[in-house]
C-alpha cells in the first residue's frame, strides 16, 4: 500500500526533527534540498557548472546564425525595417518571458519546467489536467524542436556541399540522410555522460569566435547598402493588406531564432546550484543572443545586395550567397559556413539533451508512458534518449516526400512551445497579483512548492519584486499571445498547398492525440507530478 502524508504531517516531523532547509537533507546537497521540496528525489548526476550550463543556453539559441538562416521570412514580410524592428520586439519579449519562468525555475528546479510548475500554481479544481495539457504541449515542441534543429543542419551541410562543387545537384533524400547522420552523432555525444557539459563549453568558445570570423568579412568585403535602406525600408512581399500586419507575421522567423531559451530548465537537475545558476545562464544567454544576433542581422542587411537576385540563389539558404558574394572565395565561403554549421551541431547536442529530459521527466509523472529508464552507470535518460532519435528519424521520413508537411510538422515547435510559456507565466501573474506566494527564511523548514499546495507557494533564491516584477508578466503575456496567433499564418496570400502554413492543423493533430491518450488511459495514470519524498528526503511512495 503507498503512504500518502500530508503538509501538515510532513511540515510537524521535520520541525520535530529540526532540519535545516539548506543544510540537511539526503546527502547534504542544497541542490537536493531545493528538489525535494517540490517532491522529487535526484537520480540524474550534476555535472553542469556555470560556465557548462551557460554555454549550452547560448548554444541552443544560436540566435547570430539563426538570424543568417532565417532572415528571409522576415525580409519578404516587413522588409530590412521589419526585420530589425521585430529583432528589438522579440529580443525583448523573450527575455521577459524567460525572466518570469526564471523565476518559476528558482522556485521549483526540475527537468519536468513548464509542466510543473502549472501543476504548483493552477486553481485546485483544474491542476491536473492544465498541468497534462502543458507537459503535452512542451514534450511536443520539443520533439518537434529536436527534429528541425537537426534537419536544418542536414541542409545546411548540403549547402556547403552546393558551395564547394558548384555541378551538385541536390535531391531531398540527400538532406534527410545528413539529417540521420548528424543525429545519430549528436545522440552518440548525449550517451557520453560527462562529456557533453565538456563539448558545450567547447562550443561556446566557436560560438563567439565564430560570430567574429563570419561577420568582420562579409561587412569588410561587401558593398554596402546605404543606412537610409536598412533602417527605413519596409517591404510587404506577402500581399497582406497593411504594412502592419506583414511586420507581425514577420516576427516568427525572429522568433524561431530565440527558440529554445527553456533547454537549461530541463537540464536543472543535472546543474550544481539549480537554483541560483540556471536563472541567471538564461538571463545572460539571453542578453548575449540578444546582442550579437542583433549585431549579425544589421551587418548582413547592409551586405545584402540586390535581394530579387538573393533569392534566385542555387543554394541551400541565401545567407551563403551572400558569404560568397563579398568574400569572392568558394574556400572563404566554405569556412564560414562550416562555422555556422559547428554552431548548429552545437545546438542539436544540446536539443537532444533538453528534449529528452523533458520526455524523460513527464514520463516519469506518468504523463506519457513508459521511458524513464536512467543509466545508471552515466545517469542518462536512455530510453528517452531512444525514443527522441526514433521520433526524429520518423518524422525526417516525411521531408523525403514533402518538405512542406515537413515543415508544418517543425512549425509545431514554435506554437507548442509558446503555449506553454503562455499558460506558466500567465498562472504566476495571476499568483503573485494575489499575493499567494511567500518569502521563506533560510531556516524555514515549511513544505513549499510541492505539486497540488497551491497554499503552499514560496518564491527561490530569483525573483523580481513588487511592481516590476508584474510589469514583466503582463508584458511577456502580451508578447506571447501576439506570437501565438501570428505562428498559424502563412506568410504568403492567396495560399496554395505548398505555400500553406500547416501548423494549425498539426498543432490540433497533437491536441487530438493528448486528449485521446488521456481520455483513454492518461486520466488513470496522470495525478500530476509524483511525490517521491518529503523535504528530509525521506520518501513517501507515490502520491
Amino acid at each position: 500500500m503507498e503512504q500518502k502524508i500530508t503538509l501538515q504531517e510532513s511540515n510537524r516531523e521535520l520541525n520535530d526533527s529540526n532540519i535545516s532547509h539548506l543544510e540537511s537533507d539526503t546527502d547534504g546537497s542544497p541542490d537536493n534540498i531545493y528538489l525535494n521540496r517540490t517532491g522529487k528525489k535526484p537520480i540524474l548526476k550534476r555535472t553542469f557548472g556555470t560556465l557548462s550550463i551557460l554555454g549550452f543556453s547560448c548554444i541552443t539559441l544560436s540566435t547570430w546564425s539563426g538570424s543568417y538562416i532565417t532572415f528571409g521570412v522576415g525580409l519578404v514580410n516587413g522588409g530590412y525595417a521589419g526585420l530589425l524592428y521585430g529583432f528589438l520586439v522579440v529580443w525583448a519579449g523573450t527575455l521577459a518571458t524567460f525572466i518570469s519562468l526564471a523565476e518559476l525555475v528558482s522556485m521549483a528546479p526540475t527537468s519536468g519546467g513548464q509542466y510543473h510548475w502549472v501543476s504548483i500554481l493552477a486553481p485546485v479544481n483544474c491542476q491536473k489536467i492544465a498541468s497534462y495539457v502543458t507537459g503535452w504541449l512542451t514534450v511536443a515542441g520539443w520533439q518537434a524542436g529536436v527534429a528541425a534543429s537537426l534537419y536544418i543542419l542536414g541542409t545546411l551541410v548540403q549547402g556547403l556541399i552546393q558551395v564547394c562543387a558548384p555541378n551538385y545537384v541536390p535531391q531531398l533524400w540527400h538532406g534527410t540522410l545528413l539529417f540521420y547522420a548528424i543525429t545519430i552523432f549528436c545522440v552518440l555525444i548525449n550517451l557520453s555522460g560527462e562529456v557533453l557539459p565538456k563539448v558545450e563549453s567547447a562550443i561556446l568558445f566557436v560560438f563567439v569566435i565564430g560570430f567574429i570570423a563570419c561577420m568582420v568579412p562579409m561587412v569588410w568585403l561587401s558593398p554596402h547598402a546605404s543606412a537610409k535602406t536598412v533602417f527605413t525600408t519596409w517591404i510587404n512581399d506577402g500581399g497582406w493588406s497593411s504594412q502592419g500586419t506583414s511586420f507581425f507575421v514577420g516576427l516568427a522567423g525572429n522568433a524561431f531564432a530565440f527558440l529554445g531559451a527553456d533547454s537549461a530548465y530541463h537540464m536543472s537537475e543535472e546543474i550544481h546550484n539549480a537554483a541560483v545558476v540556471v536563472p541567471r545562464a538564461i538571463i545572460l544567454s539571453i542578453t548575449i543572443n540578444g546582442v550579437v544576433g542583433f549585431a549579425a542581422l544589421i551587418s548582413i542587411l547592409f551586405c545584402l545586395g540586390d535581394v530579387d537576385e538573393l533569392f534566385q540563389t542555387k543554394f541551400s539558404y541565401p545567407f551563403m550567397q551572400v558569404f560568397l558574394n563579398a568574400t569572392k572565395s568558394t574556400a572563404g565561403t566554405a569556412v564560414m559556413v562550416v562555422i555556422v554549421i559547428i554552431t548548429g551541431i552545437g545546438l542539436g547536442i544540446a536539443a537532444v539533451a533538453a528534449g529528452s529530459r523533458m520526455l524523460w521527466a513527464f514520463a516519469r509523472d506518468k504523463g506519457v508512458p513508459g521511458w524513464r529508464h536512467v543509466n545508471p552507470k552515466t545517469s542518462m535518460p536512455t530510453t528517452a534518449i531512444a525514443c527522441t532519435t526514433i521520433f526524429s528519424f520518423l518524422i525526417g521520413l516525411i521531408s523525403i516526400k514533402s518538405p512542406t508537411a515537413f515543415n508544418g510538422v517543425i512549425s509545431l515547435t514554435l506554437a507548442s512551445l509558446y503555449s506553454s510559456y503562455f499558460i506558466a507565466c500567465a498562472l504566476l501573474l495571476w499568483r503573485r497579483c494575489t499575493g499567494s506566494i511567500v518569502m521563506l527564511s533560510q531556516n524555514d523548514t515549511t513544505i513549499a512548492n510541492l505539486p497540488g499546495a497551491a497554499g503552499n507557494l514560496a518564491w527561490g533564491p530569483f525573483r523580481v519584486p513588487g511592481i516590476a516584477g508584474i510589469l514583466i508578466n503582463v508584458f511577456a503575456c502580451i508578447y506571447q499571445m501576439v506570437i501565438l496567433i501570428f505562428t498559424f499564418w502563412p506568410t504568403t496570400i492567396p495560399t496554395t498547398a505548398e505555400t500553406m502554413n500547416y501548423s494549425s492543423l498539426v498543432f490540433g493533430a497533437v491536441a487530438l492525440l493528448s486528449a485521446v491518450y488521456y481520455v483513454g488511459w492518461g486520466h488513470r495514470t496522470y495525478k500530476g507530478p509524483v511525490i517521491e519524498v518529503d523535504i528530509a528526503g525521506r520518501s513517501v511512495g507515490e502520491k
